[in-house]
């Protein structure tokens, strides 16, 4: 699988390109933030009213950084926290989209920075927010689940491979 791949978002065709560990630049453009969290060996999956399963995430506020992002998201629509690590971001490439709107919602090159978190804490699920539900998934379920574009595969395989030091384990291993 390459790490680039063409989407088709609402009749705009965009590049997509992942890049594990990018250093992010102080003049580049986030335009949202996910997270791959783990519990148990299993990924949780939400099902935002609208988008069907993926994995938490969305847009940062005024005065947020990435990392506040990410917990503030994973708990309004999956209820759950946990230790973070940044594992790479997807560049959203809007340079050959010839239906981009200049001034725009979203900036001709943007990114959409990926965390994997290992959930401490999982509480109960209160639907107060858009998600509809949660779901535990084995990480290899997660391509018949998940309704996303192939690059959202090799972001698992990296938060899969970025196991904290936390004692939290994934798949079949013990925890310490």
């Amino acid at each position: 699988m390459e790490n680039q791949a063409y989407v088709n978002w609402g009749g705009h065709i965009i590049s997509l390109s992942w890049e594990p560990y990018r250093k992010m630049k102080s003049n580049d453009i986030v335009t949202s933030v996910h997270g791959y969290c783990f519990f148990e060996g299993k990924v949780v999956l939400v099902h935002v009213d609208g988008r069907g399963f993926n994995v938490p995430g969305g847009h940062i506020e005024s005065g947020e950084s990435p990392e506040e992002t990410l917990h503030r998201e994973v708990y309004e629509e999956a209820y759950v926290k946990g230790g973070v690590s940044y594992i790479g971001a997807i560049c959203v490439d809007h340079t050959e989209n010839v239906k981009f709107v200049e001034n725009g919602k979203y900036p001709q090159v943007g990114y959409q920075l990926f965390y994997r978190m290992d959930v401490t804490e999982c509480l109960p699920f209160l639907r107060e927010h858009e998600t509809l539900t949660r779901i535990w998934v084995e990480p290899e379920e997660v391509p018949h689940v998940m309704d996303d574009h192939e690059i959202a595969l090799l972001v698992l395989k990296e938060a899969m491979n970025n196991k904290r030091e936390s004692g939290v384990t994934v798949g079949n291993e013990n925890r310490n």
